[in-house]
């Protein structure tokens, strides 16, 4: 399984709660070197004060359970 289709499993595992709130995430990019990965907030989360939370409570840390050698998820 490459990379890039771990990081989209990983998603796959928090979209339904994302779009339970009428959000989603959406997979921009991954800097392989610098182990970073540019996600966009979709929906009600692309304005809602508490995407930075989800970001980081829920999206990054479901990628980096799945990913290890993922060090960062930033919002696009």
């Amino acid at each position: 399984m490459t990379l890039n289709e771990r990081v989209e499993e990983a998603l796959d595992g928090i979209r339904p709660a994302l779009q339970a709130d009428g959000g989603d995430v959406e997979l921009v990019d991954i800097d392989v070197e610098k182990g970073i990965v540019r996600v966009q907030m979709q929906g009600a989360c692309a304005g809602c004060p508490s995407a930075q939370i989800t970001l980081a409570m829920g999206i990054e840390k479901a990628i980096k359970e799945k990913v290890p050698e993922i060090k960062e998820v930033l919002s696009v």
